[in-house]
């Protein structure tokens, strides 16, 4: 639950991000180096704290106001400037695939997580099958047990379902990347999402229904779990950035860190665009399983393609052609 003590201490905070908002209404230009450099940070800090209230349902005021502040904020940072298409195009052809080969090793960070907490919930699940009973909840469990798939409920409502999917997705992603500030919010948000699947995994394959399961799940996670993990490499840039600042000095380090965490962060937004819809339109659905996993192999290939500039010439996470 959140405490008083804890909103007067992070008060102070929400209210400089609410000046220097202010401050920059003629555009980014209007703050000086070093007010960027805390417009940045208190981003970060404010989507952390979010992260927290969200989980007390009495602070559901205090949620709605954040939320307010964050995108206020967000769109300032990533909007302050009148887009280009040009721009655009280039950030995604060129910049972000760089970005994401400079920070492979946060986003294997994130992939090892990951995976250690998919075989903790196979484990687990397999020497106590009451364990998937207790995280997944009666209703999901009695749906296992009686050999059925939940995904009727996206198929009865595609466009809804759709949207509620890229809606929790983004905010998975997002709390994976705002958490790095925490260090530790990173790593269970990729432990927990890789537990959950694990747990759901080894219930279905012990129920008979593992086809079922990864027929519905390749077609949009060939995006969509590369996204998450980007996103929670994104959150262990920031936690490197601020552990290990080498001979920067640590503020410097985490601005520089903010930097490429961020764009490592925005990279993702399309792909789970893609993956949403996919998953509300076309995975729920009756589509031949070999039809589902040639497009879940297809999509994941294209990625692994892009990310790693595979068939064209490779440049920097700042546009510039490589030397390699």
């Amino acid at each position: 639950m959140v405490s008083t003590a804890w909103v007067q201490k992070r008060t102070p905070h929400w209210d400089r991000l609410e000046r220097l908002i202010g401050a920059a209404r003629g555009g980014l230009g209007a703050l000086s180096h070093h007010e960027l450099q805390e417009l940045g940070l208190l981003y970060r800090q404010t989507a952390s704290d979010l992260a927290a209230v969200n989980e007390d349902a009495s602070s559901a005021q205090l949620a709605a106001y954040l939320n307010q502040l964050l995108a206020r904020s967000h769109n300032l940072i990533y909007l302050g400037q009148r887009p280009r298409a040009s721009g655009i195009i280039r950030f995604y052809r060129d910049i972000y695939p760089a970005a994401f080969r400079e920070t492979l090793p946060a986003t294997l960070a994130a992939l090892l997580v990951f995976l250690a907490g998919g075989f903790i919930g196979c484990i687990v699940t397999l020497s106590d099958p009451g364990f998937a009973h207790r995280l997944l909840g009666p209703q999901m469990t009695e749906t296992i047990e009686r050999h059925q798939m939940w995904t009727h409920s996206v198929v009865a409502v595609k466009p809804l379902a759709a949207s509620a999917i890229t809606t929790n997705n983004l905010t998975v992603a997002a709390i994976a990347f705002a958490s790095g500030i925490t260090v530790i919010g990173t790593v269970w948000t990729m432990l927990f999402n890789g537990l959950l699947l694990g747990v759901v995994g080894t219930a279905t394959a012990r129920a008979g229904m593992a086809v079922a399961l990864w027929s519905f799940v390749v077609p949009h996670g060939a995006l969509e779990l590369p996204a998450i993990i980007i996103a929670g490499g994104s959150g262990f840039e920031i936690a490197r950035g601020l552990l290990f600042p080498g001979l920067l000095p640590r503020r410097e380090s985490l601005s520089r860190a903010g930097v490429r965490a961020s764009r490592l962060f925005l990279g993702t937004i399309p792909m789970l665009l893609i993956a949403g819809t996919i998953e509300g339109f076309f995975s729920p659905g009756d589509a031949p399983n070999a039809m589902k996993f040639a497009l879940g192999a297809a999509l994941f290939g294209a990625l692994l393609a892009y990310l790693f500039g595979i068939g064209r010439r490779t440049t920097t996470a700042d546009g510039a052609p490589s030397s390699r």
